[in-house]
């Protein structure tokens, strides 16, 4: 069983790549091999509506994004980490987002564990889960749930009462979510035999 965890912030070593990087962490312990994509320095194109990849399935821009594809393709499940900016995904989450549409229109995640880990620094948490489990479901994913940490500098997220839950852990919220990706992910495979 593979999970992918898939940082869609352009700055590196900040509060989502720690929140995803806790998350693969426990999905290693609980058996399964991981795999961390960080978009920042990546080339990922916008879409740009042609169309194309609806008779072939795949897209015509080359870039960084086939690679990911290919990546998503091959998971068991996927953990989507974006930071909050101006109330919703990145730029670069939006453009990954926009691209897999050829995978939406052949079905290629249908049934993969999907998790979301968001940073935020305080506001626009609520509209980026419902970007994220919205991508999730047009994709007919299974959700595994999130993990929310509050913090705008590097490193705010490690902090106690970082979590969405009162007082809670943030980096609890991540280690959970991982567990819970491969538990569900390891159901899913069962009801497959």
């Amino acid at each position: 069983m593979k999970i992918l965890g898939v940082v869609c912030s352009p700055r590196k070593a900040g509060n989502t790549e720690i929140l995803v990087t806790a998350t693969l962490q426990a999905a290693a312990d609980a058996g399964a091999e991981t795999e961390l994509v960080l978009i920042a320095g990546k080339k990922i194109t916008p879409c740009d509506g042609c169309n194309a990849c609806l008779k072939k399935g795949i897209c015509k821009i080359k870039d960084d994004m086939q690679t990911i594809s290919e990546q998503m393709e091959k998971a068991d499940g996927i953990v989507f980490g974006t930071p909050v900016y101006f109330c919703n995904v990145t730029a670069q989450a939006k453009a990954i987002i926009d691209r897999t549409y050829p995978l939406a229109f052949h079905r290629k995640l249908r049934g993969k564990v999907a998790g979301a880990a968001v940073a935020a620094g305080s506001l626009g948490i609520g509209q980026v889960f419902s970007s994220l489990y919205t991508f999730f479901d047009l994709h007919r994913m299974v959700i595994a749930g999130s993990a929310t940490g509050y913090g705008t500098d590097k490193g705010e997220v490690t902090k106690e009462g970082a979590g969405a839950t009162f007082g809670g852990s943030a980096l609890e919220e991540a280690r959970a979510l991982g567990r819970r990706m491969v538990r569900l992910a390891t159901q899913l495979e069962k009801g497959k035999a």
